[in-house]
């Protein structure tokens, strides 16, 4: 049995997603991981950057390309709390990801959803962690609506 599987990664980037959550952002957080190794740690950044374009996956992929010094992750597994939405999804595909495994489902802007398609030979895989993914969102939300 190997120790590095779908659950152990998807524990990392909930590590991510809590930090995430302290900084008052929205609890998304990603892992890229390249033979075992996570090469890439990221959570949103939105508020803290001003920019609607610093979600965890973006900063992941670019930790990544930065790390593997190209572009292209086609031997990269992408680990994300929250299903991608079309952008990181879009981005996904220009990368060639090989694999994404995702906790919680976006039954609103998640790319399944938006039908925004990723690469042809992109793996998915879903639900992992759902419900620990989902918590801290709802969470999360749940907080801020109360202190509006």
């Amino acid at each position: 049995m190997n120790p590095f599987d779908d659950v152990y990664f998807m524990k990392k980037a909930l590590q991510e997603a809590q930090q995430a959550y302290e900084k008052g952002e929205v609890p998304v957080g990603a892992v890229i991981v390249f033979k075992n190794q996570i090469i890439a740690r990221a959570h949103n950044l939105t508020e803290r950057l001003n920019d609607v374009t610093a979600h965890a996956e973006m900063q992941a992929f670019t930790s990544a390309a930065d790390f593997l010094g190209g572009k292209y992750l086609k031997d990269c597994v992408l680990y994300v709390t929250l299903e991608p939405c079309q952008m990181c999804a879009g981005a996904s595909y220009w990368t060639q990801i090989g694999k994404i495994v995702y906790g919680a489902s976006e039954p609103k802007l998640g790319f399944s959803v938006m039908g925004t398609k990723l690469h042809p030979k992109t793996k998915v895989v879903a639900g992992v962690l759902e419900e620990e993914c989902g918590q801290i969102l709802k969470k999360f939300f749940i907080e801020k609506r109360n202190l509006n």
